[in-house]
């Protein structure tokens, strides 16, 4: 499998120091035809809308013809809870969706720490990293970028972390 469709980033401090990088990969899948999914919560999904008109991007227009979803919705969520079934489905469907809509594929990108709620439960984030490699072997179409804030992470998953392609420690 190519490695580099499914990226996990890991960051600290502000997330939004990371929306000029996200915003030029957008504008880069878009121009490969590719469907952009972006879902974080109400300031970040603004944010990424100013970035991306900073990068020349007709953002408005982009959304309006279904090329760019830009999302802070949480059906995700099932009372509040992070739903990973729900979560991969959602998935499923979209890159389904991209396709039938002659795009070369679906990128999709979100920051796990909105995405979970207020529930901080590692063991669905191992159970939806698991079942998003699938889809990824599933779904050749599909890639993306998973963002977590260190916080969001135990201390021994950051130390016992390794890089498939450079065995460094994350």
């Amino acid at each position: 499998m190519d490695t580099a469709r499914h990226q996990c980033m890991i960051y600290e401090g502000s997330p939004a120091k990371h929306l000029p990088a996200l915003a030029q990969v957008i504008r880069e899948k878009l121009r490969a035809n590719n469907r952009c999914l972006y879902l974080n919560s109400p300031p970040m999904v603004a944010g990424i809308r100013s970035y991306l008109a900073a990068e020349g991007l007709d953002v408005a227009q982009e959304v309006n013809d279904g090329s760019l979803v830009l999302s802070s919705d949480s059906g995700h969520l099932v009372n509040g809870v992070f739903d990973v079934a729900r979560m991969l489905a959602m998935l499923a469907d979209a890159v389904n969706d991209a396709l039938a809509h002659g795009y070369a594929g679906l990128w999709a990108t979100g920051d796990m720490t909105w995405e979970l709620g207020s529930e901080k439960n590692f063991g669905k984030l191992m159970e939806y990293e698991c079942g998003l490699e699938e889809m990824f072997r599933d779904f050749p179409a599909l890639s993306g970028i998973c963002q977590y804030h260190r916080d969001t992470l135990p201390e021994d998953a950051l130390h016992g972390g390794f890089s498939e392609n450079t065995g460094e420690s994350i």
